[in-house]
């Protein structure tokens, strides 16, 4: 029997710019991304930004596992993210799931 600690881990992370650092979060947001993109485990990964409040951003994630999602959260590019938008985010929420159908 498959537990769900053997299957691929989603995330979704979202994102609220300061409304004056909107471009630069977007701006950091698509580095990360494309970094992500080829870390070790990543099986999808996207960033999507509101069309009715462009100082939100969700970024839609899946993970082999939650292994490659510690890896990815220590690497440069994410910490580097997290260093250099550390003031310019009102509020960053990560939500992880595992699929169930």
């Amino acid at each position: 029997m498959s537990t769900q600690a053997n299957k691929p881990l989603t995330i979704v992370a979202t994102i609220k710019a300061k409304s004056e650092h909107v471009e630069q979060v977007k701006t950091e947001l698509l580095k990360l991304t494309a970094a992500s993109q080829d870390d070790k485990g990543c099986i999808q990964y996207d960033l999507h930004q509101e069309n009715a409040n462009s100082n939100g951003f969700v970024v839609y994630e899946i993970w082999e596992n939650n292994d490659c999602l510690q890896q990815h959260v220590q690497s440069p590019h994410f910490q580097n993210y997290v260093q250099v938008t550390d003031d310019m985010v009102d509020e960053f929420i990560v939500t992880e799931m595992t699929a169930i159908s």
